[in-house]
């Protein structure tokens, strides 16, 4: 019994501290303190220890020669890369979706693109992001492919972090709820392919702004040195 609730426990911090990247609440580079993140999400330290070495191992957080802990920061061909193969994993599961999604499923998914309209009225930039990765991958579960859904989710723990830098871009927001909407249309139609086209541009868009946003950050450090 006791094995099983400690198993629990460590379940819950990998659980926590994975959400956590993929839903950008983790900046790049920042250093994860084990006593902070413990007190934040009300579990002891050695679950979140165990949970912060099973990330590193997974390698979507990064361990320090002192042996601190930190989110990785990403070269632009690392993010260019992670996002060529976000296109092709994630047009794949839209496409899929396409297919299999019940009328309840879609339901959700156009309340959601609904709210996503509402935060873009309110100038709410974080609650648009939130509901942005709710919108994805309600369409990914619909995909019926949890081991595809599983590599989707790893792939948001790697870019998840630079996700809140679109919040900068004002262009960005209402440029990607039209593509919201394209998606939304495509799978009222069940239009497996061209929901996957759809989010392939979504994706393609958000990812050109960030990785412009690296390229700037990397020319002010090099002028810097």
């Amino acid at each position: 019994m006791l094995k099983l609730e400690h198993q629990t426990l460590n379940d819950r911090a990998y659980g926590a501290l994975k959400q956590e990247l993929i839903s950008g609440g983790f900046s790049p580079g920042q250093t994860l303190v084990i006593r902070k993140l413990a007190e934040t999400f009300g579990i002891s330290t050695t679950p979140i220890r165990e949970a912060l070495q099973r990330l590193v191992a997974e390698r979507l957080l990064e361990m320090q020669n002192n042996r601190s802990v930190i989110v990785p920061l990403l070269s632009v061909p690392a993010f260019e890369e992670l996002t060529r193969i976000r296109i092709a994993v994630e047009g794949l599961a839209g496409e899929m979706a396409g297919s299999r999604i019940a009328e309840s499923g879609l339901a959700d998914i156009q309340a959601t693109l609904a709210g996503m309209q509402g935060a873009i009225e309110a100038g709410d930039a974080r609650a648009y992001l939130a509901l942005n990765e709710a919108f994805h991958f309600a369409i990914y579960q619909h995909a019926g492919a949890p081991i595809l859904l599983n590599m989707i989710r790893d792939l948001w723990g790697r870019v998840g972090p630079y996700l809140k830098l679109l919040m900068q871009a004002d262009r960005y927001i209402p440029q990607s709820n039209d593509a919201h909407r394209r998606i939304v249309a495509a799978l009222e139609q069940r239009n497996g392919p061209d929901v996957r086209a759809f989010l392939e541009e979504d994706i393609a868009v958000a990812a050109a702004i960030l990785a412009e946003n690296l390229r700037t950050t990397d020319r002010s450090s090099a002028d810097r040195t």
